[in-house]
């Protein structure tokens, strides 16, 4: 969403964590650390690292047999069909792979760009099999992926194993003199000297050890697959190409569904304001014609009347030529352009602009229009006695912020004003933040690209 800060990669309130994650770590008496061996979330990433040396395995063994058949085959006819047939195995258990962790590790990935054909027809599928990124993304992580499971594997049982075995040793080291003829779990032996472990500072030690290994063993597990989260994510997820013509297409549709909505905004403007004006006009000038010789005094009573609806019709087609581009804007800039909407808002409003130079006029527009907006909400919903704007750059950002003392209350997810505006600096890759606590004040701030102006 274009109002928010910081989103994360497919992710559910982060990096695998539940969206309400930081509610419930504050709902706990105890600290995390303590909790973490014995939490759902820690035994799913247990289940995923055990799952992925055996479904790995079998990821490799296909990757490797099917691409080497594909690959030595090329000299025949059914080289390609062998190659695409490998490819597209690997997307479909890369769909898999998706799948296992969103329900294991919470993340949530999209689903690759779709294969293109130009035509139907093998053939035609096979090309699109060939020259899609996300098919040989898949195999990537099919060949890569093995070695990191096995390591994932091997530590993640091991400390497992290894710490729970320990914590629990006071319990079951009576194992060893009854079953194994020893005193104890022996430390170190040689054909000289044998340790055990056997008296109570001894299996103190040792669970205390265990009770380490074990608080760590979480933490370490969800490290090793947080490197599994990535290559999830960058491998078996659409690419940045891919997401970007996605982004621009849905900025595309909301741009021309901006466009026809002003479009229609202006014929209404027209055809209820200054058309209904003139035509009513029209008809008090012909009712006037007709009074001019039977009572001359009433005649020019109509006149001056008609005299005042041509300036009506003329401030209301004003206003509207200024609602679709003021010329201030064009000849004078942001700053005085900004000046004149502050002069018409309903409360009194300080206007800073800090630009080195003038924007290119389609993000000078948008500005225009954003602050015109603002404005409006502040002198029709704030209940305020002082606003101010601010503009300014960072960079290669264009900075507005619109604050006001009022009542505050302010939603962008209400489906109000402020969310139309939210797509449309999204669209052009900006993004609008609404800090609007209850009793005020409402701070409002965008971010717009800055796009110098070209010189004439």
């Amino acid at each position: 969403m274009a109002t928010e800060y910081g989103h994360e990669y497919g992710l559910d309130g982060g990096p695998g964590y539940p969206a309400g994650a930081d509610a419930d770590e504050r709902r706990h008496r105890w600290p995390a650390v303590l909790r973490a061996p014995f939490e759902g979330r820690h035994w799913r990433e247990v289940g995923y690292a055990l799952l992925s040396l055996p479904i790995s395995v079998l990821l490799f063994s296909y990757a490797v047999t099917m691409v080497s058949l594909g690959a030595g085959l090329l000299v025949t006819f059914l080289g390609v069909p062998v190659l695409a047939a490998a490819l597209a195995g690997c997307r479909m258990l890369g769909s898999v792979e998706r799948a296992r962790a969103r329900t294991l590790l919470g993340l949530r990935v999209a689903e690759p760009e779709p294969l293109r054909a130009r035509t139907r027809g093998a053939g035609s599928w096979m090309a699109a099999v060939l020259k899609s990124g996300a098919s040989w993304r898949s195999l990537l992580y099919a060949v890569l992926h093995l070695p990191w499971a096995v390591f994932s594997f091997t530590v993640t049982v091991t400390l497992w194993v290894s710490g729970w075995a320990l914590l629990t040793y006071p319990g079951w080291f009576w194992v060893f003199p009854m079953y194994a003829g020893q005193d104890g779990m022996q430390l170190y032996g040689d054909e000289t000297h044998q340790i055990y472990l056997d008296n109570p500072f001894e299996l103190t030690v040792t669970a205390l050890v265990g009770l380490l290994l074990t608080l760590a063993t979480p933490w370490i597990v969800r490290a090793l697959t947080m490197v599994d989260r990535v290559m999830v994510y960058g491998l078996l997820g659409p690419s940045k190409l891919a997401t970007r013509v996605v982004e621009l297409e849905s900025d595309r549709g909301v741009v021309v569904d901006t466009a026809a909505a002003d479009l229609r905004r202006i014929e209404r403007d027209l055809h209820d304001g200054a058309q209904a004006r003139l035509v009513n006009l029209a008809m008090d000038l012909g009712l006037a014609k007709e009074k001019l010789q039977e009572d001359p005094q009433e005649a020019a009573r109509m006149v001056d009347e008609a005299h005042g609806e041509v300036k009506t019709a003329l401030q209301e087609l004003r206003d509207l030529a200024r609602g679709i581009h003021p010329a201030v804007l064009t000849d004078r800039g942001l700053d005085a352009a900004l000046s004149s909407v502050a002069s018409r808002c309903a409360v009194p409003v300080n206007v800073e602009v800090d630009l080195p130079e003038r924007p290119a006029p389609a993000i000078e527009g948008i500005a225009y229009f954003t602050v015109s907006e603002l404005l409006q909400n502040v002198s029709k919903h704030a209940r305020a006695t002082y606003a101010s704007v601010d503009v300014w750059r960072v960079e290669n950002r264009l900075m507005l912020q619109v604050v006001d003392n009022g009542v505050g209350g302010a939603d962008a997810s209400a489906g109000s004003g402020l969310a139309g505006l939210a797509e449309r600096l999204d669209a052009v890759d900006g993004i609008l933040v609404v800090d609007s606590p209850a009793g005020g004040p409402t701070r409002v701030t965008a971010e717009l690209p800055w796009r110098a102006e070209r010189p004439a």
